[in-house]
Formats: structure tokens, C-alpha cells, sequence
């Protein structure tokens, strides 16, 4: 049986510009295409783990709305359990706002509707601790983050934090010792220094677990008791938009780790799975599957 990963994270529907380039703050740009995709950086990650082969159950909160009835096909069709998604009364699906630039670098602002609302319960934390790994990330409330990395930590679980959007980390977080997976502006206001490699250093020296910071097309960076090491990143067959490329390292990378690999092959294979999913439009168009991870992974 597949190796199961559990998500605790955000649903959202993503609203998407293209332009030439980015605007300035204040101006008011003339875009191109707009398209509306399925979203939310935990939706992004339970789907990029299941493509990769993993089982996978989203625990979240939509709107009573037809986004939320969306959000929740689009998942279902990727073979992401649902069972655990709440419908908030009162509240709207979450929803961002994209604009892509000609390069496929991209802004974006969350509303989070519903996913503010998210809390735990018992059946959840449940779930948590007979699951093989829990990933989370930060557009839903920190509380609900803490509550189940506590559930994960007192089961002996495997635990992935992405800590995006950028937050500072709360000390009992890291003394649980989540694998943390930030990219470097996040590892600078996790830490408070603004400095990365000065972050990278005081978040070691405070963390109780491994620390992954993704690098792009640079690859990533692991510091891990004491030690660093460098990944080199994997040229993309083609750049088109960058939306979702951490989503689907994250995703990537609790699903291997799920299924027994090492952290550092872990992290080999979730730099492919990133660059790939830049080569389509969209946060979710271009994440791939564990077969073409393996074929893209041996013309290396």
C-alpha cells in the first residue's frame, strides 16, 4: 500500500493575470490572459504528493460555495482524499490573486476566506498520528499548525513544515523539530535576521531538525546536525510559470520521504519535480507524476 501523507493546509482558488511584466507598486498594469485555476499552497502539495505516489488526505476548510465545490472536484480527481475538508458557514472559499510576468516570475495576495477558520479536532489528530508523514504550511491559522505538529510529534511521525507564507517560527515549533522547508526570504523571517546565511546559521543552532532552503533554479541548501550540503537544481525543459514550484517540491519531498527514502535523495528528487512543474501555466498544470520524475530524473 502506498505510503500515507496527511496535509494540513489551505484550499483556495487562484485568479490569474498574464502580463508582460510585473507592476510597479501603484501602477496599474494592462494584462493578457486571465484563467482561473484550482490553488491554495496546501491543495498544491496534497496533489503534487499523491502525483508522486503517495496517499494523501487533506485536512482543510472551504466556503459553502461553488469555489468550494471546485476546489474539492479538482482534489478528488488528483485521488486527494476529502473527507476531512470542512464547509465554514459565513465564510468564502479562499481565493489569490496572480500576476505573471513574461519570465514566469509571479506575484500574488491570498484572501484565506475559510482556511482562517480552520481548526482540529480529535478525528484529525487521529489521522495525524497513524499517518506516515505530515506536511503542513502557513495559509492556515499558526495554532492549527502547532496543534498538529504536537499530534505528529507525540506519535513519533514524520513532520514537514513549509513556512510560507513568510512567518516568524514560535520557539515551541522548533523544538519540535519539524523538517523545515523555507525558501530563503522565508529563512529570514522565520529567524528575524536578514542575513540568510547569518538565518540559516541562528535558526540551526535553535531548530531541533533538519532544514531544507530552496534555491530556485540554484537547487537547495540542507543543514542538518551541524553539517551543509548543496543540491544542485535541474535545468527545466521549459520555463512558463513559476506558480507552485515549492508547493510541488514540498509535496514531492513528503511523499518520498513518506515511502522510507533518505532526506537526501528526498531532496534530489523533489529539485526535479520543481523543475518540471514550471514548464505549464498554472500552480498545478505541470506537476508531474512519479513516472516523470524517475524519466526526467535519468536523462540528468
Amino acid at each position: 500500500m502506498a505510503a500515507h501523507v496527511v496535509v494540513v493546509g489551505s484550499i483556495n482558488i487562484d485568479f490569474v493575470v498574464h502580463a508582460e511584466r510585473l507592476p510597479l507598486p501603484g501602477e496599474t498594469l494592462l494584462g493578457g490572459r486571465f484563467t482561473t485555476q484550482d490553488g491554495g499552497k496546501g491543495a498544491n502539495q496534497a496533489v503534487a504528493a499523491a502525483r508522486a505516489g503517495a496517499r494523501v488526505t487533506i485536512i482543510g476548510a472551504v466556503g459553502p460555495d461553488a469555489n468550494g465545490e471546485r476546489a474539492l472536484a479538482a482534489l478528488e480527481a488528483d485521488g486527494v482524499d476529502v473527507p476531512r475538508v470542512r464547509r465554514v458557514d459565513g465564510e468564502q472559499t479562499g481565493v489569490a490573486l496572480v500576476a505573471v510576468g513574461a519570465r514566469g516570475e509571479n506575484q500574488i495576495v491570498v484572501a484565506p476566506g475559510a482556511n482562517g477558520a480552520l481548526e482540529l479536532d480529535e478525528e484529525d489528530r487521529r489521522l495525524i498520528a497513524g499517518a506516515d508523514a505530515l506536511l503542513c504550511s502557513l495559509e492556515v491559522p499558526m495554532a492549527t499548525v502547532v496543534d498538529a505538529l504536537r499530534a505528529a510529534h507525540a506519535a513519533g511521525r514524520l513532520a514537514i513544515l513549509n513556512p510560507a507564507p513568510a512567518h516568524a517560527l514560535p520557539s515551541d515549533v522548533l523544538a519540535m523539530g519539524p523538517i523545515l522547508t523555507p525558501n530563503e526570504h522565508e529563512l529570514v523571517v522565520a529567524i528575524g535576521n536578514d542575513q540568510a546565511e547569518g538565518a540559516l546559521d541562528e535558526l540551526a543552532a535553535r531548530h531541533a531538525g533538519p532544514i531544507v532552503v530552496t534555491q530556485g533554479a540554484a537547487g537547495a541548501l540542507l543543514a542538518d546536525d551541524g553539517r551543509r550540503e548543496h543540491f544542485e537544481g535541474f535545468t527545466p525543459p521549459l520555463v512558463v510559470d513559476t506558480t507552485g514550484a515549492g508547493d510541488t517540491f514540498c509535496g514531492v519531498l513528503a511523499a518520498s520521504l513518506a515511502d522510507g527514502m533518505t532526506l537526501p535523495d528526498a531532496v534530489v528528487r523533489a529539485n526535479a519535480a520543481g523543475a518540471l512543474s514550471i514548464s505549464a501555466a498554472g500552480a498545478r498544470a505541470g506537476m508531474p507524476t512519479s513516472e516523470a520524475i524517475q524519466t526526467f530524473m535519468g536523462r540528468g
